[in-house]
């Protein structure tokens, strides 16, 4: 009987052994809670192709829109938790520090062709990465600047931009199209400038130091340098200033129309656009800010990769391997770069979409994102309304008087905003 017990043994050791061997349970696996429900099918297709290529499990589950972070909550709880998750902020980062990874020297961090997108934890460690982004700027037609005799390659600061614009301004009439679109400032349009644009205020009141959270107040210091550009926009534009309040010119359709170069929006425009201006590319937002010519456009996410800190080792490692096959391998990071936009990693597919691609381009040169500080505005629905108001009011009467209540609105309001 013994001799049977110790056959028996001896059998499942060496079962268990070439299991091991054979990348059983050691492997680890992955298990992506994943954030965006448009992205499903591809990663659900990225999951597959990486299980069958290297016998390691990936599930993926895909939370519906909005219940993102309840279900994220839910999961965390369990036996099996997930490996992979996402945060969409610092705030979210500081949520779920506990499980949070150092992701600092890994594989997929240097696989990073930019920092602009990670976030750190109070205590200095890489906690989450930007896996994919959008950005916002000028969109600009090539082809329109060409028949004009201009080039996009001309345009690397404010003075060059100007010269571009009021050039093509004066002779709108001779060529068939004029420098910008509409600058509509009704509900449908003025977040354009009332949000975006005015990023560039508050990236430059940052001085170098990104902001974790809104300050209590601004000090209005780059208010002329949004004045500068947005000077620029409506005076050079197919539609007088005076006639900007009541919106309703359709400015994309006026870009798609063949009616004007310069189109003040974002990447996630190019589906509506690129039939009509395949050529489409994006420049920052120039304002004569000293060293703009090494500025990008405005780039942000919300989804950021966390691995978790309280996964096993092993399924830790299945996790960084997997993430680093996802922007190496040039099938899969095809296929997510197609349901992305873009991934900021050295070796990921080019971007389809031109505007992403031009974003991309600026990084992979060296300039420096400008970094989404108008996420930080107190309540929109409280701030714009009076900043719509008084650039409604200095739009049909452009004196200084007029533009003090606007840095008013944007500089004051914020204050009782964020002080009340």
């Amino acid at each position: 009987m013994k001799k049977k017990y110790l056959a028996l043994a001896l059998v499942l050791a060496i079962v268990v052994s070439l299991f091991s061997a054979c990348g059983g349970s050691s492997k680890g696996s992955v298990y992506w809670l994943n954030f965006k429900p448009e992205s499903d099918e591809a990663l659900q297709q990225v999951a597959k192709m990486y299980e069958k290529e290297t016998g390691v499990k990936v599930k993926v589950v895909t939370a519906a829109s909005g219940t993102y972070e309840q279900q994220l909550t839910s999961e965390l709880g369990k036996s099996a938790p997930p490996t992979l998750f996402v945060v969409v902020n610092p705030a979210g980062l500081e949520k779920w520090s506990s499980y949070v990874a150092d992701l600092t020297d890994t594989a997929i961090a240097k696989e990073l062709n930019t920092d602009a997108y990670n976030m750190y934890t109070s205590d200095g460690k890489l906690g989450a990465i930007g896996y994919c982004y959008e950005t916002y700027g000028i969109i600009v037609n090539p082809d329109l600047l060409e028949k004009a005799g201009h080039s996009v390659s001309e345009i690397t600061n404010f003075a060059t931009l100007k010269a571009v614009v009021e050039d093509i301004h004066a002779r709108a009439g001779e060529l068939g199209f004029d420098a910008f679109t509409a600058c509509d400032m009704d509900d449908s349009s003025s977040w354009r400038f009332t949000g975006h644009l005015i990023n560039l205020e508050y990236y430059y009141e940052q001085e170098g130091t990104i902001w974790t959270e809104a300050p209590k107040s601004l000090t209005g210091k780059y208010m002329p340098y949004y004045k500068n550009l947005y000077d620029l926009m409506i005076n050079n534009s197919i539609t007088a200033p005076t006639d900007l309040a009541a919106g309703g010119h359709d400015p994309s359709t006026q870009f798609k129309n063949l009616k004007a170069a310069f189109h003040p929006q974002g990447s996630w425009e190019y589906t509506n656009l690129s039939a009509a201006v395949p050529n489409a590319t994006m420049i920052p937002y120039y304002c004569g800010m000293e060293g703009e010519e090494n500025m990008s456009v405005c780039g942000g996410t919300s989804n950021h990769w966390v691995i978790n800190a309280k996964a096993s080792e092993a399924d830790q490692k299945a996790t960084q391997d997997f993430l680093y096959w996802c922007v190496t391998n040039p099938e899969a990071s095809r296929i997510l770069v197609d349901s992305f936009g873009v991934m900021p990693f050295k070796n990921a597919a080019e971007s389809t979409n031109k505007l992403l691609a031009a974003a991309d381009s600026y990084i992979a040169r060296g300039c420096t994102n400008m970094n989404w500080a108008t996420d930080f505005q107190p309540d929109e629905s409280s701030y714009r309304p009076p900043v719509d108001s008084a650039l409604n009011e200095y739009n049909a009467n452009q004196t200084e008087e007029n533009w003090a209540k606007v840095c008013s609105a944007f500089i004051d309001g914020w204050a009782k905003l964020m002080n009340k």
